[in-house]
């Protein structure tokens, strides 16, 4: 499973994809996984998609797709 990471959730683990080994799970799992491992970071306000499409937590995840996190856009 590959996961993508955006804007500042980027900036503080210094990289832009993750990649894990995990069955089959929810966002949410994915989500927890993604917190355990990298708790300098917070995931309660991203949205997410999967394989380009946007997802809720409950989502179903396969083990070859892509999850995207991203943070909320803020500007003028």
């Amino acid at each position: 499973m590959h996961i993508l990471l955006f804007a500042h959730l980027q900036e503080t683990i210094g990289q832009s994809k993750i990649t894990i080994d995990l069955p089959q799970c929810t966002v949410g799992e994915v989500k927890e996984w993604v917190a355990s491992n990298y708790p300098n970071i917070s995931l309660q306000q991203v949205m997410a998609a999967v394989n380009e499409e946007f997802a809720t937590d409950a989502t179903i995840v396969q083990p070859e797709d892509t999850v995207a996190f991203i943070p909320p856009i803020s500007g003028g």
